[in-house]
């Protein structure tokens, strides 16, 4: 329910910003082609005995020189070794999909905000009984972070960004058996389509 809300808010500030902008280079209420972005991502995360691997391909939209918002669609692998303190192995596959928003408060740094939400297929084994267990199941993520990069409206952009999932549910496939949050470590790249010729 948190992941929805939040969805519908970056939704409502996004339309909110996009009905104050006051970019003198952009002709009010009109879309402009050159503004549509498609990229993909990836993104790394390594923790205490946990790996996680996944590409993240977005479309979007530069609403300003200084705000991007779109929707982001994910395919993630997480796998988790033993530990001291848990003798069960877990290898899990996601999928999902969410919105994004990207600002720019300098050109070269961003901070970005990703509710998503995720399919699940989990499978684990606990190595002392030999005993395993599959099931599905979907939970909300909400990754907040910051990051380094740059964006040429109507030309390309590339960023890597630094995320935490700050939602504390235990089920979402950025956090750890402990319940405590992998680090996210994406890069991505893309380009803006081009204006059409007239």
């Amino acid at each position: 329910m948190r992941t929805v809300i939040a969805l519908l808010s970056v939704l409502l500030f996004c339309n909110f910003l996009s009905a104050q902008n006051t970019d003198p280079n952009k002709e009010n209420g009109k879309f402009k082609k050159e503004n549509l972005f498609i990229g993909t991502g990836i993104n790394l995360g390594i923790a205490n005995n946990s790996f996680n691997v996944g590409i993240n391909p977005e479309v979007g939209y530069s609403i300003t020189k200084w705000l991007d918002a779109g929707l982001a669609f994910n395919l993630n692998y997480l796998s988790q070794n033993t530990s001291p303190y848990s003798s069960v192995k877990y290898q899990n596959l996601s999928y999902g999909a969410g919105s994004f928003i990207r600002i720019w408060p300098v050109s070269f740094f961003h901070i970005q905000i990703q509710p998503e939400y995720n399919w699940i297929n989990s499978n684990q084994k606990d190595m002392s009984t030999g005993n395993t267990l599959k099931y599905n199941y979907n939970v909300g993520s909400l990754l907040v972070g910051v990051g380094y990069g740059s964006h040429f409206i109507g030309n390309r952009y590339s960023y890597v960004t630094l995320m935490i999932d700050v939602l504390q549910n235990k089920n979402s496939p950025y956090r750890d058996q402990f319940n405590d949050p992998i680090p996210v470590f994406k890069a991505g790249f893309g380009m803006y389509l081009k204006p059409s010729k007239k």
